[in-house]
This record gives structure tokens, C-alpha cells and sequence, in this order.
């Protein structure tokens, strides 16, 4: 029997995911639209496994204005692959305005349909009554008042799909449905959902006086940009700190499996690639989950409630000076602690030049990783000295490091602004956003979301760590150092080949061949250059810590203050860290794109050090 496809359409915080989930016993399968980067969800429906249900990107209008817009509209014209043989419309009983407008240019398209009022119980909790048979009259469709969260909503709607055609005699052509679309008046679809609604709309949503009195506070210019200042300092604190403690357990297991797989395995060759290599492979993977979980899950619940639409636009009229708007400010945000979690969370901006500046940017903002560095050169070089009779030197310089990301980003983002405009590729407008009500998030529902991340982290970013963690391995082992040769066996490895073989490209920057050794391995995760720097310099503990500490009279003496202040230029802007550039890969599903952005930050990371280094040396 041929395989019948429905389309699952609605507006975003509809609840349509949570409707997905229940029609497909939450068994999706997260693919790619050809050519573009916008996920694709299908599932098997329920009640029968010759129906797919396709879950489209949401939307609210098939007259599109974003990427993922014109990708819904493209599934249901049939451009892109299968034509749905029918339709699934997700309607907001609290905003029925606008969804029924979309409802209208759905039926232009001659397919079967189904709505499902979600929300319907928040909507009537709140005083609002509707003529549901009235309204299915209007429509000549199917309506159902649903809550997603309720099982006997579900079955419901599992029953209203079930009764729908699979094939449809007439198929309209995709030429034709366009020029329908475009043809639509909308003064005269506005008039024809007003006069719906006043047939059918037997009593108004009122909103409870404590929703009136938080969103007053939530948008008011003062007192909402404070708790919105409170909010977004808990959940930094959240993924810099309460994440600690978890990541620290998955290093400290994985050293233990690593210290009783060394028992188990004699000493060779395979026990170093075990060790070293699969072992140290996949916790490089793992030691990222807790900032990403802690992270998403403050993202969704946020989303669930409705708060973070309110927040988006608080920051907006901020952030749209640099091109950017106010639905780029968590990715930036939880830069600062990590930039994986952070370029995972632009997938939250649907605006794909927004979304790729974005991407481009958080790796300059000053990140967990970059601080062993940090706190080595400055300990090094800067003394300890109270400047204005109340500030640390030493505070202050790594307070200027971060205010260098933080400038670099804005003016990487304004620039890339301008050049897009000087191409016509880009037209700034205003946040144009719906506020839904705030609601009580579905927990479960959010549960379900949170491993989808998870586990998309895992698969598909994961494996290219784990990957390059082995392959750095092989680099920094092989060959041995010979018998009775002196020196650090990373320098007669192909690392230490490579490092000398670049020192002349780095020489007008002031790096020496011990810093071009300590970037290679440091290509894994930047703090490992601490570690590369204290093998290679002969610094021998297990002790992170002890290492740092003997590094800083041997950086003090043998790197000078223009060097040292080069090698913090370059840590600003080179994206070193596999794990950034693997997951930019994942998200921007383009290997160009993902090396642009590596040759641009590395191209900003050399001019800047070269600067510092130059000038430096003419002050000093």
C-alpha cells in the first residue's frame, strides 16, 4: 500500500510539537530539507503505519518572510519532494486572530484539513467561548478544541486524521497555488476573520489580573531589563557554575578508566591509544553535556512559559544597532561560558543571516576554556598591583579581554550588517514578534526536547570529536623519541614536526617554537595549551594547578611582555577548539561555511596578534 503523507502545520508556541509527539508516539526521524538547514521531523502516525506525519517548520503565513516560512510553504506545494496528500492546522485558541488567517490560505490549497484548537483550556480557563460547531461550519473543516497534554485530545485528533482522505482526485498545480496565494486580499481576509470570530466567539479572553500585573513588569523599560538582568545572571551562573561539579565527575571518571585500563593493558602502543586516545576521545565529548543540558533546559523553560518572546524583545532595539536582534541574546549569552551550547541555541533564530553572524560571533566572547590561559599570561607578565586605590591590575586586564570579545563581536556583526545591505542581501525591520500568554510549561514536553539536543550533540558533533581527539593523538605520539634523546617526546612527534615547520609563519607575531608545538594539541579544547606548554617546558605534575604555577616564572623569563600579550590577542579570536568547529559544522550543515569561519577567525586572531606584537615592541 503507498505511503499517505499529512502536513502538521501551525504557528510557533502553539503547542504543535507537543500534538506531534502524541500523533507519532514521539518516534521522529530528524533529517535535513535539501539544500537548506532547516531540520525535518517525520513520524510514523500511530493508527497507521502507511501515514507519515510531517512536522513543519512553524509558521504564520504561507506569504513568507524567514527561511523556515518558505520552507513550510514549499513542503505543501510539493517542491521539496512528496505533496502532503492533507493538512493538520495547529490554531491558538488564545490568538485565534491571527491563526485563522492562515487557515483561510491553507484552504487555497484544495487539501484536506484539519484544525486542532490547542491551548483551548488555557483559552477557556480565561473566560473565552467559542461555537466550535459554528466554526467548523465557517471553515468547511473539521474543528477540534484540544489540549496536546491530554490524552483523550489526542485520540481525538488520531480520529479526525483517520477519517481524512489519503489521496485527493484533484491536485493542484504548484504554479497555480502560488499565484492563489499571492491573489489573496488581506483587508479582505482580515474582514472575513473578524466576521468569523463575531459568529463563533460567544465570550472574550480576559487575562487574570496577575497576567496583566507580571507582563507590566516583565516590559516595563526599568524594572523588566533588572529581572531580565537577574534571570540571565542565574542562568549563567547555572552553566558556569552548577555545571562544575557534573563536568568535574565525567573528568575525574574518565581518569579513573583511564588509570585502570594503564593497569590492565601493558604499556605500548595500545594502551597510549586507549588511554590517550578513545578514552581522552570520548570524555572530550561528554565533559561538554552538563553545560548543554543545564543550558537548553533553561532555553526551553523559558520558551514554555512564554518569557523568553518578552526578553528577545526587551534587548532588541540593544542588539539591532550591531544587526542582530533581540533572539540572538542567549546564544551570546552563554558564550561566556562555553561557545558549543551557545552555537547549538542559535538554531532559535530563524533568520538565517542572523543566525549565521551569530554563530560567527559567539566563539569571540570569552569562554570557561580561554581562562587557564588567561590566568597563565597575566600571573606571568602583569604584576600584582592596586590601581585608583581600588582595583587589581591584574583584574582589570582579564576584565579588558573580556571587553575586547565583547567589542570585536559587535563590530564583527555590524560590519558583516553593512556588507550585506552594500549587497542587497539583508533589510533591517523591526522585531516583529507574538507575546503568547505566560502558562505553566509542560514539563515532560521539555524533557523530550532536552534529549533531542542531547542526543543530536552526541551523534552527530560528538563523533567528529571523538574523531579528531584520535587523530591529535596519533599526532602528538608518533614517532617515538628515540633512546636516550633528550627533550620532551612531543617534540620528535609529527605535532612537534608541524609546530617547528609553522614557528616561521608565527615569528612576526613573537611565538616561539614552544608556543607553535603547544598550539597543535591545543587544538582539542584551548586549555589544554597549559598542559602542552608544561610538557614541552619539562613542568611534571599531575596537579593542573602545580603546573601553572611553574609556568609563570618560566613565561615571566622567556617570553617577554610582547609575546605574552600576542599569544592573549590570539586566544581572543582563534577558534581553538575542535568541539566549536564541529558543532558549527552540525548546525550550519555546510563544511564552506564552517571553514569560512575558521579562516576568518584565524585571519582576525593573526592581524591582531601581529599588531599587539608590533606595537608592543616599539612601546616597550
Amino acid at each position: 500500500m503507498d505511503l499517505a503523507y499529512y502536513a502538521l502545520l501551525g504557528a510557533p508556541n502553539c503547542g504543535k510539537t507537543v500534538l506531534f509527539n502524541g500523533l507519532t508516539g514521539s518516534n521522529a526521524k530528524v533529517a535535513n530539507y535539501p539544500g537548506v538547514t532547516v531540520d525535518r521531523r517525520e513520524g510514523v502516525f500511530v493508527k497507521n503505519k502507511n501515514v507519515r506525519i510531517i512536522d513543519l517548520p512553524g509558521t504564520y503565513s504561507l506569504r513568507t518572510t524567514s527561511l523556515d516560512e518558505q520552507v513550510a510553504c514549499d513542503v505543501l506545494l510539493g517542491k521539496m519532494g512528496v505533496r502532503p496528500d492533507a493538512v493538520i492546522a495547529v490554531a491558538d485558541a488564545t490568538n485565534l486572530r491571527m491563526t485563522l488567517r492562515m487557515v483561510l490560505e491553507l484552504k487555497t490549497l484544495g487539501l484536506p484539513m484539519v484544525v486542532s484548537l490547542n491551548l483551548s483550556d488555557v483559552a477557556k480557563a480565561r473566560g473565552l467561548q467559542i461555537d466550535r460547531e459554528k466554526l467548523s461550519a465557517l471553515l468547511e473543516v473539521p474543528v477540534l478544541e484540544t489540549a496536546a497534554i491530554r490524552k483523550e485530545d489526542i485520540e481525538a485528533v488520531c480520529e479526525a486524521v483517520e477519517k481524512m482522505p489519503r489521496k485527493v482526485a484533484a491536485v493542484l498545480d504548484a504554479d497555480e497555488a502560488v499565484r492563489r496565494l499571492e491573489q489573496l486580499d488581506s483587508q479582505a481576509m482580515y474582514a472575513q476573520v473578524e466576521s468569523i470570530l463575531q459568529q463563533v466567539v460567544r465570550h472574550n479572553m480576559e487575562l487574570p489580573q496577575w497576567h496583566r500585573s507580571l507582563d507590566n513588569l516583565v516590559m516595563h523599560r526599568v524594572w523588566g531589563l533588572l529581572l531580565l538582568a537577574a534571570v540571565l545572571l542565574l542562568v549563567f551562573q547555572a552553566v558556569y557554575t552548577w555545571s562544575a561539579p557534573l563536568m568535574d565527575g565525567i573528568e575525574g571518571a574518565f581518569g579513573v578508566l583511564g588509570e585502570w585500563v594503564q593497569t590492565v593493558v601493558p604499556a605500548g602502543v595500545l594502551q597510549d591509544l586507549l588511554v590517550d586516545g578513545v578514552i581522552a576521545g570520548i570524555g572530550s565529548v561528554l565533559v561538554f553535556l552538563p553545560q548543554i543540558a543545564i543550558l537548553f533546559a533553561f532555553i526551553l523553560l523559558l520558551e514554555d512559559s512564554g518569557y523568553l518572546p518578552r526578553a528577545a524583545f526587551l534587548l532588541d532595539n540593544l542588539l539591532s544597532r550591531t544587526g542582530l536582534s533581540g533572539r540572538a541574546f542567549i546564544p551570546l549569552l552563554s558564550s561566556f561560558a562555553c561557545a558549543v551550547p551557545a552555537v547549538m541555541s542559535a538554531r532559535t533564530i530563524q533568520d538565517p543571516r542572523e543566525r549565521l553572524v551569530t554563530i560567527m560571533t559567539a566563539p569571540m566572547l570569552t569562554c570557561s576554556a580561554r581562562l587557564p590561559v588567561y590566568a597563565l599570561i597575566i600571573a606571568a607578565v602583569i604584576p600584582q598591583r592596586t590601581v585608583w586605590g581600588v582595583f587589581n591590575l591584574q583584574g582589570l586586564t582579564l576584565f579588558g579581554l573580556y571587553v575586547a570579545g565583547v567589542v570585536s563581536a559587535a563590530l564583527t556583526a555590524y560590519v558583516m550588517k553593512r556588507l550585506a545591505r552594500r549587497n542587497g542581501n539583508v533589510q533591517q525591520f523591526p522585531l516583529l514578534m507574538e507575546l503568547p500568554t505566560f502558562r505553566m510549561p509542560n514539563f515532560k514536553h521539555i524533557a523530550k526536547n532536552l534529549w533531542e539536543h542531547v542526543s543530536a550533540f552526541l551523534k552527530r558533533a560528538g563523533t567528529v570529536i571523538f574523531a579528531l581527539s584520535v587523530i591529535l593523538w596519533a599526532l602528538t605520539s608518533f614517532p617515538a623519541k628515540p633512546a636516550g634523546a633528550a627533550g620532551a617526546d612531543i617534540d620528535y612527534s609529527l605535532a612537534g614536526t608541524i609546530g617547528r615547520f609553522i614557528e616561521p609563519l608565527f615569528a612576526p607575531l613573537g611565538f616561539t617554537w614552544e608556543m607553535c608545538i603547544a598550539m597543535i594539541p591545543g587544538i582539542a579544547a584551548r586549555e589544554v595549551v597549559v598542559a602542552a606548554l608544561g610538557t614541552i617546558y619539562s613542568v611534571s605534575s599531575d596537579s593542573e594547578e602545580v603546573v601553572q604555577n611553574a609556568l609563570i616564572p618560566i613565561v615571566n623569563n622567556n617570553w617577554g611582555l610582547p609575546t605574552a600579550f600576542a599569544f592573549l590577542a590570539w586566544y581572543i579570536y582563534a577558534p581553538m577548539c575542535m568541539a566549536t568547529l564541529a558543532v558549527i559544522k552540525r548546525e550550519t550543515k555546510s563544511t564552506a561555511k564552517t571553514l569560512g569561519i575558521t579562516v576568518y577567525l584565524f585571519v582576525l586572531a593573526y592581524v591582531f596578534a601581529f599588531a599587539v606584537y608590533q606595537i608592543t615592541s616599539r612601546i616597550m
